[in-house]
């Protein structure tokens, strides 16, 4: 009579209790990330095909030499890293010098994600973590604008595209401002449509906020997102904004707070990170209204005209202590705290 031999086998989250394997979903969120990068390159041209390639590259090169020197097992295979780089690129100018998106790419998996070990441990947004770095380190070349459509940007690339590395970027055609600054500083807003179809600028992923739902809804459907997170921002800022917007009409209304700067790709594809947000039903909630009224505060109150990235960053911060605040009761106890 043959024995029947069992393994244990314990991983990392995110923990997947129906056949789906990690690598599975980390791919399904690159396809739906695909209508948005195609988007990205329409609308501004080479120089933004060339910085997402190398958001990509740096990110996943730094991922593999990473494991390599640690003597650990490559996990570029995973898509996780992929998806890292890709969010990373949508952050950022569509004219982003390509050494410092390079750059940007090693801080992001070194210091986002390897630090805290890998895939399933890191604390914050791996993207998020590059971005904000490079928002410290070189602020004006991330907060200087390519205009969108125009009529060259298939056949030359932009001069700041191509700095050499420790030289200061030198642009041949910049926008005066993102809808988000429009607003904030001069009290005028952008057409819903526009913001919605992607017809105007700023970063690579301030594009097409139908081409992010879409993506989104497919992620849902596949079961592969929790809803409840950007639900709960959209909600959140749309109740927030539609407050201010009634006791002073110089403040955005709820549908250009949606639509316009980072919100959508944030809200759908970073704030959902598997590993960086709560996993309780009711702290979900609570992580996305609290991202949803930081991003408020930041857009209305604070010095600049954007805040979804520190939103993020913060929430994700608070995530772990979000669960542990709210864990339930533990069953057959009078607690919600177990006993040791």
């Amino acid at each position: 009579m043959s024995s029947l031999n069992k393994t244990l086998e314990i991983k990392t989250s995110p923990h997947i209790a129906r056949g789906v394997s990690t690598d599975m979903i980390m791919r399904n969120v690159v396809y739906a990330l695909i209508p948005v990068s195609i988007f990205a390159v329409y609308a501004f041209g080479l120089s933004a095909l060339l910085v997402l390639i190398t958001a990509v590259v740096s990110c996943v090169l730094t991922e593999h030499l990473l494991c390599v020197l640690t003597h650990k097992q490559s996990t570029v295979g995973d898509w996780s890293i992929t998806i890292t780089g890709l969010l990373f690129g949508l952050t950022l100018p569509p004219n982003f010098p390509l050494w410092m998106v390079f750059f940007g790419g090693v801080i992001a998996v070194a210091l986002g994600k390897f630090i805290f070990g890998g895939l399933g441990y890191n604390t914050f947004n791996p993207a998020l973590v590059g971005r904000a770095v490079l928002q410290a380190s070189f602020p004006v070349a991330i907060t200087t604008w390519h205009p969108a459509f125009s009529t060259d940007r298939f056949s030359t690339i932009a001069s700041s595209t191509l700095t050499f590395p420790f030289m200061e970027p030198v642009y041949d055609t910049v926008s005066g401002a993102t809808p988000l600054s429009v607003m904030k500083f001069e009290h005028i807003a952008a057409k819903t449509s526009d913001l919605f179809m992607g017809l105007t600028t700023g970063s690579s992923g301030e594009t097409s906020a139908l081409l992010i739902l879409l993506g989104g809804a497919y992620l849902v459907y596949r079961k592969m997102m929790n809803w409840r997170i950007p639900a709960s921002i959209f909600l959140s800022v749309a109740i927030l904004s539609g407050i201010l917007h009634t006791i002073n009409s110089q403040y955005p209304a709820p549908d250009f707070m949606l639509l316009s700067g980072g919100l959508m790709l944030g809200a759908v594809f970073m704030a959902t990170d598997m590993v960086a947000s709560p996993i309780t039903p009711i702290g979900v909630w609570i992580y996305g209204a609290l991202i949803g009224t930081m991003i408020v505060v930041i857009r209305v109150w604070g010095g600049l005209p954007e805040g979804v990235m520190y939103a993020i960053l913060f929430a994700n911060a608070f995530s772990p202590q979000i669960d542990n605040l709210i864990r339930p009761r533990v069953y057959g106890t009078s607690s919600r705290w177990s006993r040791t």
